[in-house]
């Protein structure tokens, strides 16, 4: 969520798959328009360049000594554009948003498409089209939609990310996708003009270029302006964009399977538990700093002081994750609070009925990764905190002795991607009866009780996939068996910052080596997806049996705005869904099954963890959720009545 990090590890087959693999289509958003024709109508031409079209390419060659513009006749001021290009023979290239008009010529943010120049600057012409000036902008982007004003006397260098890396263990199976300019040959090029900052992806790497902050004086509502200068010629082609300006939320729609109900209208956290905390038989919902007291939850109590969240600017740093289990072993359940990226983990302890705040300890010193369980590890009837931590995989559970003091931490990897970022499931893969540990990277072996072995066998397995616009991994990875067939699979998103909802038929040899075959079930905007569902940011995930036919089913939701309020991901308006999809085990399916989504919600979506739980023991799963739209219970009616 926080840092999109770069491991760099290149594999000549795999960049050159990918590159194979590129598609010309936009990644960030549907077009309201794409040029397909071979007519200019809709746009004029202006400068020293002759501009033609043929079969949906426009094509500009330079006059001798010039250079010139093939200007779309309508303008915009937010916009999205999409485009692949080629440039040959020394040609130059570029792109120009908000080529507003001046009494002198024209202005605009002007995105240059040179080999070994890939930037975005300030530009100014005369009345025919030739540039008197130019000036880079200085840095801009990251998760912010509205870069601040320059500080006196700052570097203007760009913010965020690198740091002193370590060295990645040598074979994972995900590397990051190529990226840079590729001379003489097709490109790809996104560009996203929000408020004041301009975010542009080269390629499937999207790096080349860093943001731009593009202030309204610099060009405030103007077209898109195309342009060749040089000599040799410029191909565009795919030419799409988007008015941004127009943000849609459908109308309200609960499943019927479904009783919504909202205990919370603020932003408070990303994650809810379900525990009986004031013991009276009933169970109760806690949700970042307050709990709700059932059968009504019209009540609430705070665990600490609570303060609402602003979601354009903020993250609810206090609740990331929350978890519920009487931890202390006083018969009353406490909660578990993971806050921001790298703090420690919180123990809140239950009063045990007493009027106030609860006490808070300290028991885990950092974690790194974004979702982390609660889960039974080593089998004692006792969950384990799962959790990537200082850039390792480990679990922890309380020192009996001393269970609100540090807590006994077991480390059972090497340090790795695994440690940090996204994507983490505990369950049994290879059904010896012992709990597993899944990660985007592959899944770690639990050894036998007993071992001597420190660290578990890690098995490389690609559970999730690295685009420009995304890191790999999704939310909680669940394992169970999808098909069929006696051996447990896997499902999960692929990356919590983009598209892709997948799972992995798990394969045995004859001599009993695991491998696994990826299935697709939910991919980008230009795939086949069941129900016509395309759902991006896939960030909060589960698995539970909810139409009770004894099969587990994947629940999975929107983080709506999950960088905050701002284009650092694909899609950040879109609609914030939640969903259920129905395993359906049919032979004739690819793997032999197949995934069936139903909409439980569209105005919530999900935060970082969801939980599956029957709450009111009617037998029915229920769902419980905390968003920046508020917390959320989803009443499962009982089966017969849900039909």
């Amino acid at each position: 969520m926080y840092y999109r990090r770069a491991f760099a590890i290149g594999v000549a087959a795999v960049s050159l798959l990918v590159t194979a693999a590129l598609a010309a289509n936009p990644t960030v958003f549907i077009p309201d328009w794409t040029f397909k024709g071979s007519s200019l109508t809709g746009w004029h031409v202006l400068g020293q360049a002759t501009w033609s079209a043929q079969n949906g390419e426009l094509i500009g060659k330079a006059k001798e000594g010039g250079g010139g513009w093939l200007v779309l006749d309508k303008s915009y001021q937010d916009i999205g554009v999409f485009a692949s290009f080629r440039v040959t023979g020394g040609a130059k290239a570029g792109i120009l948003l908000r080529a507003e008009k001046t009494p002198t010529g024209m202005k605009g943010v002007f995105m240059s498409l040179d080999e070994g120049d890939i930037a975005i600057y300030r530009i100014t012409t005369d009345a025919e089209g030739t540039e008197t000036s130019r000036e880079k902008l200085r840095p801009g982007g990251g998760q912010i939609r509205i870069a601040p004003p320059e500080r006196p006397g700052a570097s203007g260098r760009a913010g965020g990310g690198g740091g002193n890396r370590r060295a990645e263990p040598a074979g994972l199976p995900i590397q990051q996708p190529p990226s840079g300019y590729r001379a003489n040959d097709w490109n790809q090029i996104e560009l996203i003009l929000d408020a004041n900052i301009l975010r542009p992806f080269l390629n499937e790497g999207g790096h080349g270029a860093a943001g731009g902050v593009a202030e309204e004086a610099y060009g405030r509502y103007g077209p898109i302006a195309l342009y060749v200068g040089g000599t040799g010629e410029v191909r565009f082609k795919d030419v799409s964009y988007k008015d941004l300006g127009v943000k849609t939320l459908p109308q309200e729609k609960v499943s019927s399977h479904f009783r919504m109900q909202r205990i919370d209208d603020f932003y408070y956290a990303w994650s809810a538990a379900g525990a009986d905390f004031n013991h009276d038989g009933v169970m109760d919902v806690a949700a970042g700093p307050y709990y709700y007291l059932g059968p009504d939850y019209t009540q609430r109590r705070e665990i600490y002081l609570a303060q609402t969240t602003n979601p354009s600017t903020e993250y609810p740093n206090d609740c990331m994750g929350n978890f519920a289990y009487d931890f202390t072993g006083d018969g009353w359940p406490d909660v578990l609070n993971m806050g921001s990226i790298g703090q420690p983990l919180h123990l809140y302890v239950n009063p045990r009925g007493e009027a106030r705040r609860w006490d808070k300890y300290d028991v885990v010193p950092q974690v790194n990764k974004e979702v982390s369980l609660l889960k039974d590890v080593d089998g004692d009837g006792k969950p384990e905190f799962v959790y990537g931590g200082g850039g390792y995989l480990r679990y922890a559970k309380p020192d009996p002795a001393n269970p609100t003091g540090p807590w006994i931490v077991r480390t059972i990897s090497e340090q790795g991607p695994w440690g940090m970022g996204h994507g983490i499931g505990v369950g049994d893969i290879n059904g010896d009866g012992r709990m597993d540990i899944i990660d985007t990277y592959g899944w770690f072996e639990q050894p036998p009780a007993g071992s001597t072995q420190e660290l578990w066998k890690y098995h490389p397995e690609a559970f999730g996939r690295w685009t420009g616009h995304a890191t790999p991994g999704g939310a909680e990875i669940a394992v169970y068996d999808v098909n069929g067939d006696g051996l447990n699979d896997v499902v999960t998103s692929l990356q919590a910052h983009a598209f892709g909802l997948a799972w992995f038929e798990q394969k045995r040899d004859g001599a009993g080596k695991i491998s696994f075959v990826q299935h697709m079930i939910m991919d980008d905007f230009w795939s086949k997806n069941p129900g016509g569902v395309t759902v991006a940011e896939l960030h909060g995930s589960t698995f539970a049996d909810v139409d009770g036919d004894g099969i587990p089913d994947f629940i999975v939701g929107k983080r709506y705005w999950s960088h905050r309020d701002d284009y650092t991901d694909p899609d950040p308006y879109g609609a914030p869904v939640l969903y259920w999809f129905k395993t359906v085990r049919n032979k004739k399916a690819p793997g032999g099954a197949e995934f069936v989504p139903d909409l439980i919600h569209n105005r919530s979506g999900a935060g970082n963890q969801i939980e599956a739980i029957d709450l009111n023991h009617d037998g029915a799963v229920d769902i419980i959720t905390s968003t920046d739209r508020g917390t959320f219970i989803f009443w499962g009616k009982p089966h017969s009545a849900a039909k």
